[in-house]
């Protein structure tokens, strides 16, 4: 899949305002922080398409960025975020599930986590919601390039046995630096592209 017009397309915080079209969509999921936007920047080759932020809990809209004429990446809004207020949560969560029950161009998940830490009670909540939806999902872990080799095994058997992966589910680590990892994210994203 070779990408050359990536774009974003808009934001939306309700179903009225998700863009129409035919195309399959990818919905990115994971707490706030956990490098979204730049996986997205990595793999369509882009520095700025997607907005990345130093301040966590920026992104607060479902973003929409068509990639080519193959699919959306859909960036939903980062959860487990501690300093907004109770509401501004409650309010993500709500945009978060409406847009992952009720989207019929939405194909499959890739759950971003963070390499280096034990996965979240919210990731672990997104990878169940996941498993018992029976959405097809690719578990990314990003931030390898902060591990050490020595380390690598360890850290993804964390991360298996505190998300209760099996082997049907995939599983990739994940650079936004090196850029290892992209070619597993292509070829599951070419699952469910034409």
């Amino acid at each position: 899949m070779k990408i050359n017009n990536p774009e974003y397309i808009s934001s939306a915080v309700n179903a009225k305002d998700y863009p129409f079209h035919y195309l399959p969509e990818i919905a990115l999921a994971g707490r706030s922080n956990v490098g979204k936007s730049s996986l997205i920047n990595k793999v369509v080759n882009r520095k700025k398409m997607a907005f990345t932020s130093s301040k966590p809990g920026k992104t607060q809209t479902i973003n929409f960025y068509q990639i080519d004429n193959y699919f959306y990446f859909v960036d939903l809004p980062g959860y487990g975020f501690a300093k907004v207020s109770k509401a501004e949560k409650e309010e993500w969560g709500r945009m978060i599930e409406g847009y992952l029950l009720n989207r019929s161009n939405l194909e499959a998940i890739l759950l971003v986590i963070d390499a280096r830490h034990k996965p979240t009670k919210d990731d672990i909540q997104m990878f169940n919601w996941i498993v018992q939806m029976n959405m097809p999902a690719l578990v990314v872990a990003t931030k390898i390039d902060k591990i050490k080799k020595s380390q690598r095994k360890k850290q993804e058997k964390l991360i298996k046995n505190t998300l209760g992966i099996n082997q049907f589910t995939p599983f990739t680590f994940f650079s936004a630096e090196t850029g290892e990892g992209k070619n597993e994210v292509f070829k599951f994203i070419g699952r469910f592209v034409d």
